[in-house]
C-alpha cells in the first residue's frame, strides 16, 4: 500500500537522499517504489530557508504502466493540424494516441533547421520569415525558457506535464512548484514527439505554408498550401482543421479576415525586456543563502498608474533574443536552458495595452499597433536588426544613454542606444516610469540604474481571438477549430498544449 508524507521541510543546500532515508525509516525497510509529489521553496523568512517535500512510497513494487487511449477506426480520415507549437504538437500527437493520422502543416523548418536559421540570423542579421525564434517546430515557445507553470485550473495541465516527461523531459516537472525544461532540454522534447508522429504513420510538412481555406456553405471542405521550397500550391481535402498558427501568424490572420471567419480584436500587452545581475536578484530574493538555491526569479505586478504593468516570462540566468518574424522589425523575447547559468536575469516588463489604444474597430488594429513599435525599433536601433537599448536610471530621467554599467545586455544581434519613448507607445512608457520605482519597493534593486531596458517586447500574446463555439468550432465555419495561443485561447505552453490536447478530444469524440 502506498504511503504518503507532507510538509517535509529540508535546509537549502541538503541532499534529496535525505527523502529516502525519511521513507526507509516510517517503513523499517527500503522502499520499492518512492516518489516526489511536490516540491516548493519557502523563502519568507530569508534567514530560515527550506525546501517543502510531500513524497509517497511504498514496500511493495508499484506499476505506472500509461493506460493506452481508445482506438478510433481512422480509415479515410483527413485531419490537418496547422502549425508545430504547444498547440499544434499536443494535439497532433493526443490524435496519434487515439488512432487518428494527421497531416501537419508547418511553415518553419525542423528544430534543427531552427537553430541554424536563428544563429544565422543572430551573427549575420540575416532573418528567414519563415524559420525563426516565432516559425518553425516547437514554436516561439522552444527558444524560451520552456516555463510550464500556469495560472490556469484545466484538469488537462497534469497531463501536459506528463505528456513531456513521456517525450524526454526532465520528471523533476512533475513536482516541481515552478517547472521549466529549458530551452536546450526542450528541443530534444520536440524532436521526440515528431518521431512519434511520424512512427505512427502521421505526416509532417516542413516549409509548408496555409494560404487559403476551401469553405462551401460555411463548412471547411480543403485548405489551400504552398512548399515554400519550390512555390509549388495544391489543394488538400480535409475533414477537419485545428489552426494552431501561433500569434505571429499575420498572414494567417490576413487570409482568414478575407475569408470571413469571424475574428475579433483582443487585449494585449507591451514594453520592453529588463535586465539585471542574476546574483543580485538571488540576494534580493533568498539573502546571503542564494548561492545554496537555483537561480532566483520574481513576478512584480504594479497599479501605481491607470495601467497596469507587469513582469512576464521571466527567465533566471537567461538571454534577450532577436525575435523578429517580418523584415524592418524589431521583436524581443527571453530564454533560458535547463541550468539557467547566464550571469543576467531577464524579464518582460510590460503595460495592459487597451482596445481604445488600437484606434480602429478592424478586427486587425492590434496587429498594426504592434507593427508600427517594432518598426520604430527597427529605426531606433539603426535599420540593423539591433535593438534600441537604455539604462533604466537614464530612462527614468529622459536621458539617451551613452555607456553601459553592471549590466551589459545579451541580446544577440546587437544594441544601440535610444530612448524607449520614441519607440512605445506615450501610454506605455508613462506607466513603466511609474511602475519601475513602485517595483522597486517589492524587489529591491529592481530599479537599478544600471539595469537595461531592450526594446521592443510587443508578441506577449495575439491580438486577435477567432472566435469558437462551445462545441470548439469556429462559429461560422464548420470543421475549423481555432486552437491555441494564436486564436486567442491560450497564455503560455502548457494552457496551449492543454487547448491541443481539448481539441484532439473532441474530434476524436466524432469518431468514437
Amino acid at each position: 500500500m502506498i504511503r504518503t508524507l507532507s510538509n517535509i521541510k529540508l535546509k537549502a543546500g541538503t541532499a534529496e537522499s535525505e527523502l529516502w532515508r525519511i521513507a526507509e525509516k516510517n517503513l523499517h525497510t527500503k522502499p520499492k517504489f518512492f516518489r516526489i509529489l511536490k516540491k516548493s521553496l519557502d523563502a519568507r523568512d530569508k534567514g530560515n530557508i527550506f525546501w517543502l517535500y510531500s513524497i509517497a512510497f511504498s514496500d511493495e513494487a508499484e506499476s505506472e504502466e500509461r493506460v493506452p487511449l481508445a482506438k478510433v477506426k481512422a480509415d479515410g480520415m483527413r485531419t490537418v493540424v496547422v502549425g508545430t507549437g504547444p498547440g499544434g504538437l499536443f494535439c497532433a500527437v493526443r490524435l496519434v494516441d487515439h488512432g487518428i493520422r494527421p497531416i501537419v502543416l508547418e511553415r518553419g523548418g525542423s528544430v534543427e533547421e531552427r537553430v541554424q536559421s536563428t544563429q544565422t540570423f543572430f551573427t549575420e542579421r540575416k532573418l528567414d520569415v519563415n524559420s525563426n525564434i516565432q516559425f518553425g517546430e516547437g514554436g516561439a515557445g522552444t527558444f524560451s525558457d520552456g516555463k510550464l507553470f500556469t495560472q490556469t485550473n484545466d484538469k488537462r495541465n497534469k497531463e501536459v506535464l506528463e505528456t513531456f516527461v513521456r517525450f524526454g523531459a526532465p520528471e523533476e516537472i512533475l513536482y516541481l512548484n515552478k517547472p521549466h525544461i529549458g530551452s536546450d532540454k526542450l528541443q530534444g522534447v520536440v524532436r521526440a514527439m515528431r518521431q512519434y508522429i511520424l512512427a505512427e504513420g502521421g505526416k509532417i510538412l516542413f516549409h509548408t505554408q496555409l494560404t487559403d481555406l476551401c469553405i462551401e456553405g460555411g463548412v471547411l471542405r480543403g485548405v489551400q498550401i504552398k512548399d515554400l521550397d519550390t512555390g509549388k500550391e495544391e489543394t488538400v481535402e480535409t475533414d477537419e482543421v485545428v489552426l494552431a498558427c501561433g500569434h505571429s501568424a499575420r498572414d494567417t490572420f490576413e487570409m482568414l479576415f478575407r475569408r470571413g471567419v469571424a475574428m475579433e480584436q483582443k487585449e494585449f500587452a507591451m514594453g520592453v525586456r529588463i535586465e539585471h545581475l542574476q546574483d543580485k536578484i538571488g540576494f534580493a530574493q533568498y539573502g546571503k543563502s542564494f548561492a545554496l538555491l537555483p537561480p532566483a526569479d520574481y513576478k512584480l505586478t504594479s497599479h501605481a498608474e491607470d495601467r497596469a504593468a507587469f513582469t512576464f516570462c521571466m527567465c533566471p540566468g537567461g538571454f534577450v533574443l532577436p525575435a523578429t518574424s517580418e523584415q524592418g522589425a524589431v521583436v524581443t523575447n527571453g530564454m533560458s536552458n535547463f541550468a539557467r547559468e547566464g550571469k543576467n536575469a531577464n524579464s518582460a516588463l510590460i503595460v495592459q495595452i487597451k482596445k481604445q489604444d488600437f484606434g480602429s474597430e478592424h478586427p486587425l488594429a492590434g496587429v498594426a499597433l504592434q507593427r508600427k513599435a517594432e518598426r520604430a525599433a527597427f529605426i531606433a536601433g539603426g535599420g540593423t536588426y539591433a535593438a534600441p537599448v537604455q539604462r533604466v536610471g537614464d530612462f527614468l530621467r529622459d536621458k539617451i544613454s551613452d555607456r553601459f554599467g553592471e549590466v551589459v545586455p545579451s541580446y544577440a544581434a546587437g544594441t544601440e542606444f535610444a530612448s524607449m519613448t520614441d519607440v512605445l507607445p506615450k501610454a506605455v512608457t508613462d506607466a513603466l516610469k511609474f511602475a519601475i520605482p513602485d517595483m522597486d519597493r517589492k524587489l529591491k534593486g529592481f530599479a537599478c540604474p544600471d539595469a537595461v531596458l531592450t526594446g521592443v517586447e510587443s508578441r506577449t500574446s495575439s491580438p486577435v481571438r477567432i472566435r469558437r463555439g462551445e462545441n470548439l468550432e469556429s462559429v461560422n465555419v464548420r470543421n475549423l477549430y481555432p486552437c491555441g495561443e494564436g486564436c486567442g485561447y491560450a497564455g503560455g505552453i502548457t494552457s496551449a498544449a492543454a487547448d491541443g490536447l481539448r481539441i484532439a478530444e473532441k474530434i476524436t469524440e466524432k469518431y468514437l
